[in-house]
């Protein structure tokens, strides 16, 4: 039996689309000639129960593109936050022609899978604006990472670059302890950072971010942004250098 939750509002819809469609014959029907018309439905439907099943996964079909066309949507309005806003990291070329912007979170394999390539394309390319947008969706190792890599943006960005680089190359876990001996490493102060990450600025980012793939329907990492599209994913060489390209010819 299917649940009550889904049920009786399909229920309620089938009689609705019923062969009843003259609106002012339902205002005439009897207390007695509905419940006739429901049982009526309620056999059909028991006794073909893939048609409730068909019934809800075209429902289900047509919301999610109804989801991609809004998310396309916005996309197109969220530009400027997306590609300017001053709280997220840019790295590359600052006045490159072509933006990218990328949603990551530092516990992610796919993320660190790709972080070569990117790397390799930012050396490659020198005029490529490169906006990280931290996405902390795997946990609370992977909150304080952002926390701290932002707090690092905020107090020395030069720096950011360098620790974004090793907390990528880092594996296995990535607790605080690991995360400050990163730091460290890198001469960085343990002190700043903690206090930075309370800021008041960090987590608007990453309130933001969060806002940002909430709209934009990303609901992994890594995820990419060229132009006027979006691919989630650890994206090969080829295809985000063919991205940029269509970026490039406006």
């Amino acid at each position: 039996m299917l649940p009550k939750t889904i049920y009786y509002p399909f229920l309620v819809a089938v009689i609705t689309l019923s062969n009843i469609t003259d609106a002012s014959a339902k205002e005439n029907m009897s207390d007695a000639q509905r419940k006739e018309v429901e049982a009526v439905v309620q056999d059909y439907i028991l006794k073909n129960p893939e048609v409730l099943m068909r019934a809800i996964q075209t429902y289900q079909i047509k919301m999610q593109a109804e989801k991609r066309n809004q998310a396309r949507k916005n996309l197109t309005n969220l530009t400027s936050e997306l590609s300017y806003n001053v709280g997220s990291p840019v790295i590359g070329n600052p006045a490159g022609n072509v933006t990218i912007v990328e949603f990551f979170d530092y516990r992610c394999g796919y993320c660190k899978r790709v972080f070569p390539t990117i790397q390799a394309l930012l050396e490659e390319d020198g005029n490529i604006r490169y906006v990280l947008k931290e996405l902390p969706i795997l946990g609370p190792d992977s909150l304080f990472a952002s926390q701290a890599a932002l707090a690092v943006w905020n107090t020395t960005p030069e720096q950011y670059l360098p620790f974004h680089a090793a907390l990528m190359a880092s594996r296995g876990s990535l607790n605080a302890e690991k995360i400050f001996t990163i730091a460290e490493d890198l001469g960085l102060d343990k002190i700043a950072i903690t206090k930075n990450m309370k800021n008041e600025s960090v987590n608007n980012e990453l309130n933001k971010n969060a806002e940002l793939s909430e709209r934009l329907d990303i609901t992994g990492t890594p995820a990419f942004i060229i132009g006027d599209q979006l691919s989630p994913g650890a994206v090969s060489m080829q295809e985000i250098k063919r991205m940029v390209a269509l970026a490039r010819k406006g």
